[in-house]
């Protein structure tokens, strides 16, 4: 298939078939991360505090700081990244909802990403001696086991994510991208800022391939300084500027990855000749970003499962529960010492 098919619908098929129970959307923990990420950037820029904020959804680009500038561990937004916040809320909110008992429910998450593998076993990933995600297998891995279970993938039906964790919104779709996770930030942002439901929706001063972006928005008429930064040398770049005291950014997004989730570890890997022709990045991020256009709803805040839970359950952003669940701390690491 074309590289940039949209075949979510096609995987959600697939992985019945080899056997999961039900199949929810990591996008709806992107919403999350996005409502937890948004109030929390808020409050340290009301209150100036441990400015720039970078954000943590990257396991690559967190452990690297945390090998590399412990120093610097206090900037890191504290949100957990959205499987693994999903996973959380699975054991807790899903399982009170369904009457399941939190121990049998076993969480595999597909990634793009082989540096999930280490992230999902971090012992502060885990809520009441349980793990927020038990497994995490690569979306290489899981084309591997559609192969080996003799499913021809591009015949599949196409099916929907189950309830209540299958509705995400566009805002979440461009997380996997450069830029992404920024960019869905300052769309719940600038409409708590405001009070209001603001048409801009698209910035795209922080989109595209560049190793680093820098941009300056105005939400509220106050200035916020951004930079979006991908692969670990431009990610060096930056912090060496805020060790040196020189940054004047409020808001950082960091990906370990060039070009974003869409060009991880994990994801299929192309022979020199496709690359040679193509820009796979581009082609991947423009599907991303042809969901978010096409979405009805393009803001975090707005997507009514995310509403529903935190009336139900976690009360608002940053609160308490949501702290307990959706959040995490950073500790230095010794570079040959995981």
């Amino acid at each position: 298939m074309p590289i940039g098919s949209n075949v979510t619908s096609k995987m959600v098929t697939s992985l019945k078939r080899l056997g999961f129970d039900k199949v929810f959307d990591t996008n709806t923990g992107a919403d999350f991360t996005i409502m937890e990420e948004a109030n929390e950037f808020i409050e340290r820029f009301t209150n100036n505090e441990h400015l720039p904020m970078i954000t943590s959804c990257s396991p690559g680009w967190v452990k690297y700081i945390e090998m590399n500038y412990p120093e610097l561990l206090p900037h890191l937004s504290t949100c957990k990244s959205p499987h693994q916040m999903l996973g959380s809320l699975l054991k807790t909110y899903y399982a009170k909802k369904e009457g399941i008992d939190p121990k049998k429910i076993y969480v595999v998450s597909v990634m793009p990403c082989i540096a999930k593998k280490f992230e999902r076993q971090r012992t502060e990933m885990k809520n009441e001696g349980l793990y927020d995600v038990d497994n995490v297998i690569t979306t290489r891995e899981l084309s591997r086991m559609i192969k080996q279970a003799n499913i021809e993938f591009n015949k599949l039906e196409d099916s929907q994510f189950d309830n209540p964790m299958g509705e995400a919104t566009g805002a979440a779709a461009i997380f996997g991208t450069t830029g992404g996770v920024m960019e869905a930030a300052l769309r719940t942002a600038q409409d708590t800022l405001t009070g209001e439901d603001l048409e801009k929706i698209d910035f795209e001063e922080v989109r595209g391939g560049d190793g680093i972006k820098k941009a300056t928005i105005d939400i509220a008429g106050k200035e916020i300084k951004v930079v979006a930064a991908s692969g670990l040398a431009n990610a060096q770049e930056i912090l060496e500027e805020i060790k040196a005291g020189k940054a004047d950014y409020q808001f950082v997004e960091i990906m370990a990855c060039p070009g974003g989730c869409v060009m991880g570890g994990g994801q299929p890997i192309k022979n020199s000749k496709t690359r040679a022709e193509v820009d796979i990045r581009k082609l991947r991020a423009n599907a991303l970003y042809s969901i978010d256009e096409k979405s009805t709803i393009r803001k975090s805040h707005e997507n009514p499962v995310i509403k529903k839970i935190y009336k139900e359950f976690l009360e608002k952003p940053g609160s308490y529960r949501a702290e307990k669940l959706l959040h995490t701390h950073y500790q230095k690491r010794e570079k040959y010492n995981i």
